[in-house]
């Protein structure tokens, strides 16, 4: 049997479609492969995602209980000045009830004049 080069043509270019064919199930197969890692990659970001914005709001709470408790020791403590005052004009009330008195008079008759030039 005689091969003549169209022969051989046609088997050059048989083989290059096999190559094209085998080339093209490679691509086929690496972009499955690519979309396949994505999708891995996007769950596993997503789930970073997730668990940042958990951390963000248990620091979120934590920041706002810790507020809480200085608010709560600041409030005591205003509390506690109160008291002191308290007690403090009370025992001057004990040691000078007359001077007391007398600025207590004072303060009111102040107030009621006050009070009565703004009537006008």
């Amino acid at each position: 049997m005689n091969s003549t080069p169209s022969d051989g043509m046609k088997a050059h270019l048989s083989e290059a479609g096999g190559h094209l064919k085998q080339a093209a199930s490679d691509a086929g197969e690496a972009l499955r492969g690519a979309a396949t890692a994505a999708g891995d990659e996007l769950r596993v970001g997503k789930a970073n995602v997730k668990a940042d914005l958990a951390d963000s709001a248990l620091s979120g709470i934590a920041a706002a209980e810790q507020a809480s408790g200085v608010a709560r020791e600041q409030v005591d403590a205003l509390m506690d000045k109160g008291r002191d005052l308290i007690d403090s004009a009370a025992e001057l009330i004990r040691e000078r009830p007359l001077a007391s008195f007398g600025v207590a008079f004072a303060a009111g008759w102040i107030i009621a004049k006050l009070a009565r030039s703004g009537d006008k």
